[in-house]
């Protein structure tokens, strides 16, 4: 893939993988608050309304890696604009649902288009820049997707109170469209490998993160002693094995299983799991607290979870911008201790009578903490592979995220369900404690597996000739 050399040029691939990026997250942020609402409409419990989340998680997490490999082979511009288009006229069935099933299949679509372009939109961006500029331009990146985590909730709550929420899914048209006219006038297209797509590759990856996020999401429900649940997680090691084994093999792997060998790649996979498994955890948890133990409406919450998600914003693209300075693993075992302490200082305070004020200092340096070590995560794994590597390594990471933050969410939720319940503000917030107690492990453990990155020194020659 040729990177080009106009600032110009780099400022649209930058903008307009942005805005896509954007998009996608602030659907997946402003959607939890219209719950209520399209539970009322349609009279469906909540053990269906859930599937509202699953169905999207569990398409994204199946075909991220099937999206990277299509770009690949079939021109990145051009499924990255296919993926925006599918994500637009599912968003349209969305606001058009007339009952609960329609809606969940709809939602099924939205998550088969946001994962066509995420990963490709982290591959144009990266291939775009050269290696000494790629951590600023991802952490502005990051900061941009971040801005929906910053209006996410308060916006969702005020569409679905003034406009209903079904308007909740139709912002997504205009922004749609204008990201595909901009793709296709603005980007070059390039490509990954030339091999042929790796059809059983293909499937058994999709087969195997289906089994064990169908195990991650029914524990709760049935039990993680259940016949189905057990039955579902050996189902998805076993194809993960059999994974492992065809692409040790196969003639053209769609994941070399070489790249696990750099340290980079498999230190930062193994911390951005960690902390993501503990952002998303609290993401799901947090406003809930502040409505049923703080008394807080949803639009409230919303603002008042700010603290945390604005820090996104504003550090992501300073961390972007000295990582060449200090490397990689500063920022991040840094950045992680700075979220467990954050986090378990919240387990160590929350109460029925704790002053909202009490919270806003450790959601800040939880916020900032996991703000300095996103980007600096992401650049270790793009920089230690090749160009043309870089849309298999995106899409590792967006599985490693997603995977993450669907086992943080069930260990967080099945904490909290261990002590505490739904039934009252105490009981909340013992389960709430108890949740952020393992948010704050999983985020050391985060810290743990970021001390073994390699030193900056050690990446910047590992990745020259690669990217020469």
């Amino acid at each position: 893939m040729q990177t080009p050399t106009n600032r110009a040029e780099q400022n649209w691939v930058l903008g307009v993988t942005a805005l896509a990026s954007f998009m996608m997250a602030l659907d997946a942020m402003i959607t939890t608050t219209a719950f209520a609402a399209v539970r009322s409409e349609f009279g469906s419990p909540v053990e269906t309304l859930q599937w509202t989340v699953n169905a999207f998680n569990l398409a994204f997490a199946v075909l991220l890696l099937t999206g990277a490999a299509l770009g690949d082979r079939f021109g990145r511009r051009r499924m990255f604009a296919a993926g925006i288009a599918l994500f637009v006229v599912a968003s349209a069935a969305c606001a058009l649902a007339g009952n609960a099933t329609a809606l969940i299949a709809a939602r099924a679509l939205q998550g088969a288009g946001a994962a066509l372009v995420m990963p490709l939109a982290m591959a144009i961006l990266s291939g775009a820049f050269a290696r000494e500029e790629r951590a600023r331009a991802l952490g502005i990146f990051s900061g941009i997707t971040g801005c929906a985590l910053i209006i996410g909730p308060a916006i969702g709550g005020f569409i679905t109170e003034h406009l209903g929420w079904r308007w909740v899914f139709w912002i997504n048209l205009p922004i749609g469209v204008i990201a595909i006219g901009l793709a296709l006038a603005r980007l070059r297209e390039n490509f990954g490998s030339a091999a042929a797509l790796d059809i059983p590759g293909l499937s058994l990856v999709a087969l195997a993160a289906l089994a064990l996020v169908w195990s991650l999401l029914r524990g709760n429900a049935v039990g993680w002693a259940s016949a189905e649940v057990m039955g579902a997680l050996v189902s998805g090691l076993v194809l993960a094995i059999g994974f492992v084994f065809w692409e040790s093999r196969a003639a053209a792997p769609m994941v070399p299983m070489r790249l696990f060998a750099s340290r980079a790649l498999a230190s930062g996979m193994s911390a951005s799991v960690l902390f993501y498994a503990a952002m998303y955890g609290v993401l799901f948890l947090l406003p809930q607290f502040l409505q049923t133990t703080l008394g807080f409406e949803a639009f409230g919450a919303g603002l008042r979870v700010l603290p945390w998600t604005a820090t996104l914003f504003a550090t992501a693209p300073l961390a972007g911008a000295v990582v060449n300075r200090f490397g990689e693993r500063p920022l991040v075992v840094t950045g992680l201790l700075m979220q467990a302490i954050g986090l378990g200082w919240i387990a160590e305070i929350v109460s029925p009578a704790v002053p909202y004020s009490a919270l806003v200092v450790p959601l800040v340096l939880s916020g900032v903490g996991v703000s300095m070590a996103m980007p600096a995560a992401q650049n270790a794994i793009l920089s230690s592979v090749a160009l043309a590597e870089m849309g298999k390594a995106s899409g590792l990471f967006n599985m490693g995220r997603f995977l993450g933050g669907m086992f943080g969410i069930a260990a967080l939720v099945a904490n909290f369900s261990a002590n505490g319940a739904v039934d009252s503000a105490t009981h909340f917030a013992s389960g709430f404690a108890a949740a952020m107690s393992l948010a704050a492990m999983l985020s050391l453990a985060g810290a743990i597996a970021g001390l073994f990155l390699p030193a900056r020194r050690r990446i910047a020659s590992a990745a020259a000739p690669q990217d020469a």
